[in-house]
């Protein structure tokens, strides 16, 4: 940005003197306008990157489109070519458009989108580009999005100047109508517009391909990204209990997919709007006759622009008046529909303990008051966008007969020609269409800001679970890795996610090698301490010392079956075919599952097949195909009964001799399966502290 700055001051130095030697206004505008553009280059390095591509690409254009009017000005543009060369007008409008680029970048949900955007025009990951007859051309993936975004503004802005050139055929074309000049009439509709209709309908077929791909790899690169970051490190996890992000799905497939059509649409089409804006707008400034205020004989030079750009700004206020309010009710619809879907799919996922419970009519009665909040605040939504659209309507119907109100006593009079009129009348629909895109899109726009909003609260959650997570710098609970075998906690305090303290430790050693039972009452936090030593609980302080490369497994009491083949659940988290068929059906038989070994490759719902105990089981095979160093077991067996959860802690015991078993349980039978004993006892404070006791029979 910084060279491209040098350029820009280095054209706006040569318009300035060019223009003052010739005495062009035009050219000193140019000049003028181009110091502010150098002044916004140079600070433009400090903006974010999706921002900065925009800035350069008007600063580019304005070096190119602004020497091409200079050395047309001073008469060294080429004489064949002198219908091809740029007016200073083109020069100033690239101009405007770049200081605009940094003027917006201060904007807060500017900024937001743009930091939203920016990882992707980033990107190093290897990608490539189709060319088409030319094949593929490998190249880093942020090049790609920066090449495609480039092509596609460029190519956005020579289809305005294709609409420019068609407005002009349409002055010609009715003049020659109205002057009965057959010639001029069929030279005009097949040389003219035959040729730019056909231009036109194939840049908007290329255009398609060209967002449609850029789209797609966009918003495959940000779900991969977001699911990475939701995913690594148990963040998830912490998420979910601390609250700061609801429907974290919707956030990954709906606003992902809404922020980036939308932020495609709305940064392509303004610019698109804008150009159209300043391209016609010279039209309307240029009309052949005087235009005077109704009523008076005060002429006001450009009176058909002013007054498009008055009637257009204050309907623009008017809109966000009445509109305002769909921003908040957008985004309140989008968190009720997806608590709906999460209840459904919460319905579908415990339905066997609704069915037993005969829950159907609690949870018909729950879906139905979830779905009564979407009605209501969609009743609400409809009464807002009926009054946006009554007005909208409205406003649109008016602009049609605006011009030939304000034109029609000067064409009568003889004063302009009815091609001038066509002219004039297409291109106030021109403009006033780009001053009213605000008008238009309100209700998009509404959508689109709900969208922000959404990913940037759950860049938020994510952040801050990442901070929050054991061990990350800064994080109150530190993990760290010491040289002896025994895991080791110290001065550790656990709250609950409302900062409750339930879980006080001023030191404990789980000695490794041998087989630790925690006991205590429901509630005292053993399950707790268990998720602190695995690094995911966030809540609290103090450290936690683990030995140096240790494989940590913990068995929760309902263990995770994932969708798709029995071998996948039995792999996990491991790949499907990370284990021989052989090594998976031995490791059922020790389990008691060998009557489920020839289902391995079949797919079905396993956590709604399987028993609890069956489910119980299928996760001590994982432990012994992945043969950690620690296995916490946190009432993994408790669906079980005494007999077989013995036989299954005596096969961990025999097929896993170097691990250090850990175990939440009540069980008094489960004592005689452990050497050491630790008991939660209760504090004065109301917490509850593990301490080491004899390993006796139970009462």
């Amino acid at each position: 940005m910084r060279l491209l700055s040098f350029a820009v001051a280095a054209l706006a130095l040569i318009a300035l003197v060019v223009g003052q030697q010739s005495g062009s206004t035009g050219m000193l505008g140019m000049g003028v306008v181009g110091v502010l553009l150098t002044v916004a280059t140079w600070r433009s390095a400090g903006i974010s990157y999706f921002l900065k591509i925009f800035s350069g690409i008007f600063g580019t254009e304005y070096v190119i489109f602004g020497l091409g009017a200079v050395l047309s000005q001073v008469g060294w543009w080429p004489q064949a070519w002198a219908a091809a060369a740029p007016p200073t007008s083109l020069g100033t409008t690239v101009a405007v458009f770049g200081i605009l680029i940094y003027v917006i970048s201060f904007v807060p949900v500017v900024r937001r989108i743009a930091d939203l955007a920016s990882p992707y025009f980033l990107a190093q990951d290897p990608s490539s580009m189709n060319l088409g007859p030319l094949g593929r051309y490998p190249m880093k993936l942020g090049h790609f999005a920066v090449a495609a975004v480039v092509f596609l503004i460029v190519l956005n802005q020579a289809q305005v100047g294709i609409s420019l050139r068609i407005n002009f055929f349409y002055r010609d074309f009715y003049n020659a109508l109205q002057e009965k000049n057959a010639p001029v009439f069929w030279d005009q509709l097949i040389n003219v517009f035959g040729v730019w209709a056909a231009i036109s309908v194939i840049s908007v077929l290329i255009e398609t391909v060209a967002n449609s791909v850029l789209l797609i790899r966009w918003r495959e690169w940000m779900a991969a990204e977001y699911n990475k970051r939701w995913l690594q490190n148990s963040n998830h996890y912490r998420i979910s209990l601390a609250g700061t992000a609801d429907n974290p799905d919707q956030r990954i497939s709906e606003d992902t997919r809404s922020f980036l059509n939308q932020t495609y649409a709305f940064s392509l089409t303004l610019i698109t709007q804008v150009s159209t804006l300043v391209s016609f707008s010279i039209i309307l400034w240029s009309i052949p006759v005087a235009i005077t205020v109704p009523g008076t004989d005060i002429v006001i030079p450009g009176f058909i622009f002013w007054a498009t750009l008055i009637y257009a700004a204050i309907a623009t206020w008017i809109t966000h008046l009445i509109g305002k309010p769909l921003i908040g009710l957008e985004f309140e619809q989008e968190r009720r529909e997806a608590n709906f879907r999460f209840s459904l799919a919460r319905l579908r996922e415990y339905s066997e303990q609704i069915a037993l419970m005969r829950g159907e009519t609690a949870e018909r009665r729950h879906l139905g008051e979830t779905f009564g909040g979407i009605v209501t605040n969609f009743y609400n939504l409809l009464w807002r966008r009926l009054k946006l659209t009554t007005f909208t309507l409205s406003y649109n119907q008016a602009n049609v007969v605006i011009p030939f109100l304000l034109l029609a006593p000067y064409y009568f009079a003889g004063a302009i020609a009815f091609g001038v009129l066509t002219q004039v009348s297409s291109a106030f629909g021109r403009v006033e269409t780009a001053m009213s895109f605000f008008i238009n899109s309100y209700q998009s726009i509404a959508s689109y800001l709900a969208s922000i909003n959404r990913l940037t609260t759950f860049e938020t959650a994510i952040a801050q679970a990442e901070a929050q997570a054991a061990g990350a710098p800064g994080a109150n609970i530190e993990m760290d890795e010491q040289p002896g075998p025994d895991a080791k906690v110290k001065d550790l305090t656990l709250n609950l996610p409302n900062g409750t303290p339930i879980v006080t430790v001023p030191e404990l050693t789980l000695p490794a090698g041998r087989a630790t039972l925690v006991i205590g009452p429901s509630g005292s936090g053993k399950s707790t301490l268990f998720r602190a030593l695995s690094g995911i609980w966030p809540f609290g302080k103090g450290q936690v010392e683990t030995p140096a490369d240790t494989r940590m497994l913990l068995l929760p009491q309902r263990p995770y079956l994932p969708q798709g083949t029995l071998r996948a659940a039995i792999a996990y988290p491991a790949e499907p075919d990370a284990f021989p068929d052989a090594e998976l059906r031995a490791a059922m038989d020790k389990v008691k599952l060998g009557h489920l070994a020839e289902r391995l490759d079949e797919v079905d719902l396993w956590g709604q097949r399987l028993s609890g105990g069956e489910q119980q089981r299928l996760a001590v095979a994982r432990a012994l195909l992945a043969k950690p160093d620690w296995l916490f077991l946190d009432e993994a067996t408790a669906s079980l009964d005494e007999k077989l959860e013995g036989e299954i802690y005596a096969m961990i015991r025999r097929e896993l001799p170097q691990t250090s078993v850990v175990s939440i349980g009540h069980r008094s039978t489960l004592r005689e399966m452990h050497e050491e004993l630790i008991a939660m006892e209760r504090n004065p404070d109301g917490t509850h502290s593990p301490r080491v006791r004899a390993m006796e029979p139970a009462a």
